[in-house]
């Protein structure tokens, strides 16, 4: 990833691929953003640009973002020993479907920490204690083994 300051105008946040295109997300100092595509043969030269709306920019950043982190989730027990990810349900017979995250007391009960919300095919990354939870939700926790196994007792039995 690569910034480009772009003076008066606002901000470039570049991502070279791995087939060696560069794909730019320009944010203007108007709160505008669009979407830039490079020519291969000249780095500088934007071949096309889309422009994006608020709710067109939080689609895609749902995406890509929804996919990537539960991917990167997935990852971190390779990285950190002792340490895991897990999806746990909200059930409907759960006590803290329509509750709010914080009711839970879950980092406290257990140390474990609630890093997502998936509902349906959304995202809520980092919920706050004021986060509702639903039934049907999948909580996305990391925490020691025992720590998770408890997570899971306090959202079925509270």
């Amino acid at each position: 990833m690569e910034k480009v300051d772009l003076p008066g105008i606002g901000v470039r946040h570049d991502v070279i691929t791995r087939a060696g295109r560069r794909i730019g997300v320009v944010s203007y100092r108007d709160g505008a953003r669009e979407i830039a595509l490079f020519g291969v043969d000249d780095p500088d030269a934007s071949a096309d640009s889309v422009p994006l709306t608020d709710d067109e920019a939080a689609a895609l950043a749902d995406v890509l973002g929804a996919s990537l982190m539960l991917g990167q989730l997935a990852g971190i027990r390779d990285q950190a020993a002792g340490l895991f990810t897990e999806q746990l349900l909200i059930s409907a017979g759960s006590p803290y479907a329509g509750e709010k995250l914080g009711a839970t007391k879950a980092r406290s009960r257990t140390s474990t920490s609630i890093v997502a919300i998936v509902r349906g095919p959304d995202v809520i990354p980092s919920p706050t204690p004021d986060t509702p939870l639903e039934a049907g939700d999948t909580l996305i926790a990391v925490g020691t083994r025992p720590g998770l196994d408890a997570l899971a007792r306090v959202l079925t039995d509270g």
